[in-house]
């Protein structure tokens, strides 16, 4: 089961996720086989980290519950909320995949959360399938309602990443800078 988990800072965490960087990507290693993509967020700035990203594919919502709540940050407290939830893998491959690679361009995570049910069930498709880098609908804890999509996207700015998604049907609209995470 693939599941989608974006960890946000609480204001004035970022010297604690500093004191914890360490922890954090030794916690991650135990999952590199899992993760089919992960990275920090960014405020407009492009600079200062505002969270972090995770889509991983887990056997279970207890074992993905597992992975959000214990991850050290979180437990630390430098996170303000948690938004996990299924999720599907429409591309079907990880980040690592992506025929742009991990640097070129303006990255960005794009999540639209309802009201209209069956919004963006299929990918796009031409020259934005080509910019996609993660695409899929958030669902229901029983896989079975969407609830949303996130998409991770490579776009000239914001308002280009916003427009992977479909103008009027979302009741809310997030757009985050974002870059490909991992250790270096």
């Amino acid at each position: 089961m693939e599941f989608f988990c974006f960890h946000r800072d609480r204001v004035g965490s970022l010297r604690l996720r500093e004191e914890l960087g360490e922890a954090h990507w030794a916690y991650m290693d135990q999952y590199e086989a899992e993760l089919i993509a992960r990275g920090p967020t960014f405020a407009d700035d492009g600079e200062t980290p505002t969270g972090s990203v995770h889509i991983v594919d887990l056997p279970d919502s207890a074992a993905a519950r597992a992975f959000a709540f214990d991850e050290p940050n979180y437990q630390a407290g430098a996170y303000r909320d948690v938004l996990l939830r299924r999720w599907r893998n429409l591309l079907g491959r990880t980040m690592w995949d992506f025929p742009g690679g991990p640097t070129t361009g303006n990255r960005y995570l794009v999540i639209g959360l309802g009201p209209d049910p069956a919004t963006d069930l299929d990918v796009p498709s031409g020259a934005a399938r080509d910019e996609l880098i993660a695409y899929g609908p958030l669902l229901s804890d029983d896989g079975e309602a969407w609830v949303g999509t996130a998409v991770l996207v490579r776009a000239s700015d914001a308002e280009g990443a916003r427009g992977v998604l479909v103008e009027g049907r979302y009741a809310d609209v997030e757009v985050w800078a974002w870059e490909f995470g991992g250790r270096r």
